[in-house]
């Protein structure tokens, strides 16, 4: 499928999505809590206005409109996007508990043979109206404590990890993860500069940077992202591609990098250490993104990445998104370190993100039924994409301490 359908079909999909959900708000805000006019015709505009606003703005960021003003408009359509998601969530919950209650009044009722009640119009109304003002209430608390989880200091999460083969005089080497920190619309040049600060007052060995840095091209972000040349590390910084990358110029993206000092991993692998007669070393190998496949005709290719190379020597992997890990543990991976989930970002769209991937936020042992063993570790991200938001899973950057 072509690069050009794949970006219709998405959009109309979304566009069905955003359209079901809207209206579903419009039910619960609008219809059934009768609101009088002018209140009821204003806030049908509005929601209509938010529905058409959503894809419109992905598609004028895509189309790189990079103006103040598209900025604010992309970024007040990213917020309501994120209380939009809220609202709906708490909407379904809603009306899950009510369907619950009802069936047992019908059951009970039934049970006992006697008639339900014919339903108070009034009563049903007040109900509509006090359901629809808590939630929306309720909405905006929590968009406001996700908003400023979102836009606060990445945490520090530290994970050790011990690798059957990693050599013993390399115990304790530090790798800092970066991953999904999306700069674009919402983040720019000043988040840049506090992450790569955090990131080197951790004093790592190797810096990693396991795809979507961007959402922009070059010409947008050359300054933002500039500052990834400052990270400091002994063995260097390493990125693989992310799928925000191939939306935006992937090419052009690999050769500012590596402009910038940034090796990177395009199918290939390197060595870290001394490779030399009783030196002490690993390898660290990278893999293109899986939405390449779609996008450009290429694709991760890990035989590629691992010609060649010594199977009793250590292997970590880079891959941006959280899939081919049996591939990888068959191949001598000990460790992949990913990220793309976002850990969720706003609960409870972690739920869903579980059935697409097993391994979603966090370190994980993962066995093959010939008992081949390797492990994989999921980074939550450094920043976040869309929504100005994280519930639940808040932002990281990694250090993972190989023992």
């Amino acid at each position: 499928m072509s690069r050009a359908i794949t970006s219709i079909v998405f959009l109309l999909t979304a566009v069905a999505v955003l359209a079901g959900m809207h209206y579903y708000l419009w039910v619960r805000l609008v219809r059934d809590p009768a609101l009088p006019e002018p209140w009821s015709r204003l806030l049908t505009v509005a929601l209509g206005l938010a529905a058409v606003g959503m894809p419109a703005g992905m598609v004028l960021y895509r189309l790189r409109w990079s103006s103040g003003l598209a900025r604010g408009l992309i970024a007040a359509v990213y917020v309501w996007m994120g209380l939009a998601f809220i609202l709906f969530s708490l909407f379904l919950a809603l009306d899950l508990v009510r369907w619950i209650a009802a069936g047992g009044t019908w059951l009970a009722s039934l049970l006992r043979g006697v008639p339900e009640p014919p339903a108070d119009p009034e009563r049903r109304v007040f109900i509509a109206r006090t359901l629809a003002g808590g939630a929306v209430l309720a909405t905006g608390v929590t968009g406001g404590v996700g908003t400023r989880i979102a836009v606060g200091d990445p945490l520090i999460n530290e994970v050790q990890v011990r690798l059957p083969r990693f050599p013993r005089a390399l115990s304790g080497f530090t790798i800092a993860q970066i991953s999904d920190l999306h700069v674009g619309p919402t983040i720019q040049e000043r988040q840049v500069q506090r992450v790569v600060s955090q990131t080197n007052a951790l004093k790592p060995d190797l810096v990693v940077i396991t795809g979507d840095l961007v959402d922009a091209g070059v010409a947008e972000l050359r300054q933002a992202v500039s500052h990834v040349a400052e990270l400091q590390a002994k063995y260097g910084v390493y990125f693989v591609t992310g799928n925000h990358e191939y939306y935006v110029g992937v090419d052009p993206w690999v050769a500012e990098l590596r402009r910038l000092g940034v090796r990177v991993l395009r199918n290939e692998r390197v060595t870290i250490g001394d490779p030399g007669p009783g030196g002490a070393c690993f390898d660290l190998a990278g893999v293109e993104d899986y939405s390449s496949r779609h996008l450009d005709g290429g694709g991760p290719d890990l035989a590629r990445a691992l010609e060649g190379r010594d199977p009793e020597r250590s292997l970590v992997l880079l891959a941006h998104q959280p899939r081919g890990v049996s591939e990888a543990v068959r191949a001598g991976v000990e460790l992949q370190l990913s990220g793309h989930t976002h850990g969720g970002q706003i609960f409870p769209f972690t739920l869903l993100v579980k059935l697409v991937y097993p391994y979603v936020a966090g370190l994980y042992r993962h066995r093959e039924p010939d008992g081949t063993e390797g492990q994989i570790f999921v980074s939550r991200g450094t920043g976040y994409w869309g929504p100005p938001m994280r519930l639940g899973a808040p932002s990281e950057i990694s250090r993972i301490v190989l023992l």
